[in-house]
């Protein structure tokens, strides 16, 4: 049937091509070039003719031989073609024939030529790109756009013709009116486009694509490529491109599946609606997937969102076509098991085997992918393991690309290793200064490591180790100095390892951010946000400008990027009239849109939010609807494993929060089973500080039966230490009196009783005392000032009514501390003093 279809387009389209042709007589040689059943066929008729053969025909029988390759079978594709000789007089009639070809076939002529596998610089390829770079002012944009997409098989992305299409896109893209034309021309020229241009065309698209046949997704295919070349993330654009890909799923396979979603994790692109819809679409096409390439895909996809059951059977699977994968197969499906944590042994041992029988023909980038794998998985295999180690250090000793260098020396960390070869520290040195921020961190972040690691060294070279890294860290330092470009040094600084080393050089990064303040501006104020959140530093003056610019310019962010900008005043307990404003704005500004957001991006909104004494009702509301939760708990069954459990553990601590503090949104309490079954898994044997106050305040109350440690309190906040005091703030035996509890833990509590309804069990004026350490994690990075959760665990226990006295780790590892009469003092004067004032 398809062969008839195929017979049937040709009719329609090579006579398109024949107009110049008399239509009197019968053309005998495109009828028998027709009714041509394979590539055979048609060769044989392009040399019994080769007299008679006009342009059409030779373009005509091109077209016939890139459709019957596009039908076969991946696998039953050959090269054989290219070297038929009776195709090579094909190729040599077509270049005689170029100054005839009017300008879509002689586009045609050179995309079907690409497509049957015809090199670059074979002559026929040259003398078309030529022709068409000669009439390239002229060609239609639906010509041009093949065009570009030709140059780009042939790896021509930033060559200076594909920088006059650019130019041309530029001046008539107002012209533009079918998307698929633009999307096209937009991922052919993402290379070279300069920030004004790519956002005309993001401006552009975004409308076109509403004019679109819905049922074409190559188009946002292509168009979600472009952003992800140009590190442009488009919120609406995006939201857009996923409404088009949910409407099409159901016929998409699994390859096309895999794409998008590597695209989308590239992106920091997250939908629900979609996950769910491609967790059930993959399922779905488990049972037609055979050949090693789509289950590789499919694997790949699938196994990370999927269930148990669904994934051991995917591992079943792959274990039986383990043999046929390719190199790159088996590299795909080993990355995923170490992402899922496979604990599948069997299937380990099969897909290294193939990697190790592979390793020849891998990169310097796939082998540092493998040897992560390898640690990420902990799988023990000396021999893959020495083999990589050999591979890496001379991919190394030939390297000149300081981001291959870098990733191939942290690869290098990860293998077993004594100390750091000769070889490798002589590339390290003559690379580093061509380094970026990122790079010099993943450097020096593995250097420190095998210093750590290498018991030769004290005894050994100790003194061109710390010249390497003395080096690294003048470079870092040099980079921070003279950086005039925020958005570059933001995105350098994204992706950072958090290791000592850079951690020394805080205090640079942060005068460089407020040299460049006048650079912020609402396009990177999340990631600036983002950046202090995770340092879990401390500025005012950058908090001050976040603050600044987000409320002036809220209209232009999108609302999914106000959970990043108000994450940072929330978890570092920052506050001014300004934070107040941009809070209020924010939150008038995401609040239309609140079913829009992701479940558990929702969920970590409302809870930050709540950190700071804040509680939006409508966003509460919404949370704790029965609609809401099930959307949640849809969500968590696709989210990675340390996702789903903070998810769960942020919603337990928001409940907690509405409870308490907003009695009167009548919220349940409604974790109370699910936190006591975490507390039975989580218990850990008491630090050495938390006994050692527990041992001295027990002596200076008189006993230890007046003192109880680990205390769970009601709604299960943990108590490092409890005492109780009398009226008269004397102590009293904590063995008389039962913890507080709520009573009635079957029954919803609803309102303000709901406190009410917390048994104490204490004599009149009596109170209970928490007395909880703070380690440095409570604390901003570079002050004393405490974070927001801290506050908020002391606001909580106060108005469950506790007396919360908190123990800084600075006080209590204080030089002034330095005797056990001084630590007995200091809590003496905590216990007493403070309740007495």
């Amino acid at each position: 049937m398809s062969v008839i279809m195929f017979r049937l387009r040709c009719a329609t389209s090579c006579p398109r091509r024949l107009l110049h042709v008399g239509t009197v007589n019968r053309d005998q040689v495109l009828e028998q070039l027709q009714v041509c059943p394979a590539e055979d066929q048609v060769l044989d008729v392009v040399g019994k003719n080769k007299a008679k053969l006009t342009v059409s025909h030779v373009s005509c029988a091109l077209e016939m031989l890139c459709q019957f390759q596009r039908d076969k079978p991946l696998l039953l594709r050959t090269e054989e073609l290219k070297s038929h000789p009776k195709f090579l007089t094909l190729r040599i009639m077509a270049e005689h024939k170029i100054p005839l070809m009017d300008d879509l076939m002689l586009v045609d002529m050179l995309y079907h030529i690409l497509r049957l596998n015809v090199e670059p610089h074979d002559s026929l390829v040259q003398q078309l790109v030529l022709e068409a770079w000669l009439r390239i002012d002229g060609l239609p944009m639906s010509v041009l756009s093949k065009f570009a997409n030709c140059l780009s098989k042939q790896f021509l992305h930033h060559s200076p013709l594909m920088g006059q299409i650019t130019r041309i896109v530029d001046q008539k893209l107002a012209s533009i009116d079918d998307a698929r034309t633009l999307s096209s021309l937009m991922k052919c020229t993402s290379s070279l486009v300069s920030p004004r241009l790519q956002d005309a065309l993001i401006s552009r698209v975004y409308d076109l694509l509403d004019t679109m046949d819905p049922s074409n997704y190559n188009t946002p295919r292509r168009v979600v490529k472009f952003m992800l070349n140009t590190k442009c993330s488009h919120p609406p654009l995006l939201e857009k491109c996923n409404q088009i890909f949910l409407l099409n799923l159901s016929r998409m396979d699994a390859v096309h599946i895999k794409s998008i979603m590597e695209i989308y994790q590239s992106l920091q692109f997250n939908n629900n609606d979609f996950r769910l819809a491609v967790r059930k679409r993959l399922i779905e096409l488990i049972d037609s997937s055979t050949d090693p390439y789509s289950y590789t895909k499919l694997f790949v996809a699938l196994a990370p969102m999927a269930n148990l059951e669904i994934r051991e059977g995917l591992e079943n699977t792959a274990f039986l076509l383990a043999d046929e994968f390719s190199a790159w197969q088996a590299l795909s499906v080993f990355e995923a098991l170490a992402e899922i944590q496979s604990r599948n042994l069997g299937l380990m041992n099969k897909i290294a085997s193939v990697i190790q029988g592979n390793l020849h023909v891998y990169k310097p980038m796939q082998v540092a992918k493998i040897t992560q794998a390898l640690y990420l998985l902990k799988y023990q295999n000396p021999e893959l393991s020495t083999k990589l180690r050999i591979i890496l250090v001379n991919f190394l000793q030939c390297s000149v690309l300081p981001r291959e260098v870098a990733m191939l020396t942290r690869s290098l960390l990860m293998l077993p290793s004594q100390r750091i070869e000769e070889a490798v520290m002589s590339r390290i040195e003559t690379i580093v200064t061509q380094c970026n921020f990122k790079d010099l961190n993943l450097i020096s972040s593995a250097i420190a490591k095998w210093l750590r690691n290498d018991t030769s060294f004290c005894n050994n070279t100790p003194g061109r180790y710390v010249r390497l890294m003395t080096t690294l860290n003048r470079c870092r330092l040099e980079r921070l100095q003279t950086a005039d470009r925020l958005d570059l040094m933001l995105e350098e600084l994204k992706h950072n390892s958090g290791d000592w080393a850079e951690e020394m050089l805080l205090q640079e990064t942060m005068v460089m951010l407020q040299r460049m303040m006048d650079q912020i501006n609402w396009t990177n104020v999340q990631d600036l946000a983002l950046f202090l959140t995770k340092k879990r530093y401390l500025c005012p003056p950058l908090m001050q400008r976040i603050a600044s610019v987000a409320t002036k310019d809220i209209d232009k962010i999108h609302y999914s990027a106000t959970f990043a900008i108000l994450l940072p005043f929330c978890f570092l307990n920052y506050d001014s009239a300004q934070v107040d404003e941009l809070r209020d704005v924010c939150i008038r500004h995401f609040t239309p849109r609140i079913s829009s957001f992701e479940p558990h991006v929702l969920v970590f909104l409302a809870y930050w939010l709540a950190v700071a004494e804040c509680f939006p009702e409508e966003l509460v509301r919404e949370i704790f609807s029965i609609d809401f939760l099930g959307k949640l708990d849809s969500e968590l069954e696709t989210l990675p494993e340390n996702l789903n459990m903070l998810t769960q553990r942020r919603l337990i601590e928001l409940n907690r929060a509405v409870c308490l503090e907003c009695p009167e949104f009548q919220v349940p309490w409604f974790h109370e089973r699910v936190c006591q079954q975490m507390q039975n898994r989580g218990k850990s044997m008491p630090g050495s500080v938390l006994q050692q106050i527990h041992k001295m305040l027990a002596e200076v109350l008189g006993g230890i039966n007046y003192v109880q440690k680990e205390v769970i309190a009601p709604y299960c906040y943990t108590i490092n230490i409890e005492c109780i005091l009398d009226k008269h703030l004397q102590p009293l035996p904590y063995s008389n009196w039962s913890k507080p509890q709520i009573l009635d833990r079957e029954e919803v509590h609803w309102g303000t009783s709901s406190l009410k309804n917390i048994k104490h069990e204490l004599p009149p004026g009596a109170q209970r005392v928490a007395v909880n350490i703070l380690k440095p994690s409570s604390f901003c990075k570079n002050s004393h000032h405490l974070k927001g959760s801290s506050l908020m665990k002391k606001r909580h226990l106060e108005i469950l009514g506790y007396r919360v006295i908190q123990i800084p780790h600075f006080e209590w590892n204080s030089m002034e501390l330095s005797t056990p009469d001084a630590w007995k003092e200091y809590l003496r004067k905590k216990i007493f003093g403070e309740l007495s004032s």
